[in-house]
């Protein structure tokens, strides 16, 4: 279908940048400059430019500008569409053919300042158009397959392979940041020690320690910060671990793998509903049927209550309960041989020297096996069974590791000048993560009516059992 030729004097220029490195639009002001010359040239007036900054058109993303100038070219608003180059216009075959779809019928001149005219309403224009696209496809094309390779090479020698900055580190990915290294140690040390990520984002803004970028932390920026492997020296490839880096690393990797897998345990993110309020719930034991405490209250200003989650065998007042275990366990802190008390116990985390042994040699074991299946000296079944096996050496490794390191929650109050301040500072999951080291609280019916002293409480009814 022929349509009215628009006026051809009336032209409009497209710019387009792929990766604005400069900022604020430099390129793109350098297009325009060039493009407007050239109308000038041709005695063209320039009615309208579009322009879409940093977006690339071999991507195939949607370029709002662009599309826009094909909508105008559909109702005949120009005669002429002036570009730097035909590959400011599309990289994309599919794109270019729709472009030609709707200069060709109307009679649209394409003018550009390095590659000169292109008479689409000829079957040799549209042939040197298409000849212009193919070209600048495949040069792209091209480009990908040596940037794959240059980092795939950087990768095999443990180079950072760019990117924003990474916390932690300089722009080089390198040069470590002595005070945000210092802050992925304390964070990985309280997160195994118990502390919320939440509340540690909250103290990190609170202390104005922002990320790399410069925005404040929330607790999906810093988890994602700390699972990254980067902090243990393991590189990243493709979203999965590419081996050592050459950067130090912040993290040895047993507690990196182990703070990984507290981050990744699902019990971290519980239901709104579940989530956890007072010191005890979940946590104190009823002494009666074993099961756990949890806690309520009816409203009406009444106080809050601890009861059996089970059979309602115990009902006790929560506020005191609390009361009662955080004085006896800083009590207890206070003691002299608290420090020995509370460190003597060791987790058993299994071989980590023999797990860190077997997970670099699974890695060695790896690694050769695709440099012999890539050099052809041996098939693809092969591959694939001698594969299977050195993952599996590899997953139990790594299983082992992420167990290897719990960092005991009531150490930071054994060096407290004032423990009950040091207490008070602790988020909610650190103290409860702290009782929960230190004790198992049994809770018993109270006997009714006044004890001795004249107080209701009766303290008999908990049991406290010291773990060692």
């Amino acid at each position: 279908m022929r349509h009215e030729p628009p006026d051809p004097q009336h032209a409009c220029i497209y710019c387009r940048m792929s990766e604005d490195r400069e900022g604020g639009g430099l390129g793109i002001g350098r297009q325009r400059e060039d493009c407007e010359k050239l109308a000038a040239q041709l005695g063209l007036t320039v009615v309208r430019v579009y322009t879409d900054n940093d977006l690339s058109a071999y991507s195939g993303k949607p370029r709002p500008d662009y599309q826009h100038m094909l909508d105008d070219l559909r109702n005949n608003m120009y005669g002429t569409v002036l570009a730097w180059h035909t590959d400011r216009l599309h990289r994309r075959p599919t794109e270019l053919e729709e472009y030609i779809d709707v200069c060709e019928p109307r009679g649209i001149a394409t003018r550009t300042v390095q590659a000169g005219a292109i008479d689409l309403t000829t079957a040799a224009g549209r042939l040197m158009a298409r000849q212009l696209g193919s070209m600048a496809r495949y040069e792209v094309e091209h480009m990908i397959e040596r940037q794959r390779r240059a980092r795939e090479q950087k990768v095999q020698r443990g180079e950072y392979c760019g990117g924003p900055r990474p916390y932690g580190w300089e722009n080089d990915g390198v040069t470590p940041v002595p005070a945000e290294i210092a802050v992925i140690r304390e964070t990985a040390d309280a997160v195994l020690a118990g502390a919320s990520i939440r509340s540690l984002a909250a103290d990190l803004n609170e202390r104005g320690m922002h990320s790399s970028t410069g925005t404040r932390w929330d607790g999906g920026t810093l988890s994602r910060m700390l699972r990254r492997p980067r902090n243990a020296g393991i590189l990243q490839h493709r979203g999965e671990e590419a081996g050592p880096a050459q950067w130090d690393a912040a993290l040895d990797e047993p507690t990196w793998r182990s703070l990984r897998a507290v981050l990744d345990d699902p019990s971290r993110i519980p239901a709104a509903s579940n989530v956890r309020r007072y010191l005890g719930s979940g946590l104190y034991v009823c002494g009666v049927c074993g099961a756990t405490l949890t806690s309520f209250s009816k409203g009406g200003g009444k106080p809050a209550k601890y009861k059996c989650r089970k059979n309602d065998c115990v009902l006790r007042d929560l506020v005191l309960l609390d009361k009662w275990v955080v004085g006896a366990l800083l009590k207890r802190l206070k003691e002299p041989d608290a420090a020995d008390f509370f460190t003597a116990r060791e987790d058993a985390a299994g071989d980590v020297r023999g797990a860190q042994d077997d997970l670099k040699a699974a890695r060695k074991d790896l690694d050769e096996l695709a440099a012999a299946f890539g050099a052809g000296e041996i098939d693809m079944q092969e591959w694939r069974v001698a594969r299977a096996s050195a993952r599996t050496r590899k997953e139990r490794a790594e299983a082992v590791l992420a167990t290897a390191v719990r960092v005991n929650p009531v150490a930071a109050l054994l060096d407290a000048a004032d423990i009950e301040a040091r207490w008070e500072a602790f988020d909610l999951s650190r103290q409860r993560a702290a009782v929960d080291w230190a004790m198992t609280v049994r809770v018993l019916p109270a006997r009714v009516g006044r004890r001795p002293g004249g107080s209701y409480w009766d303290a008999d009814a908990v049991r406290l059992e010291w773990k060692k």
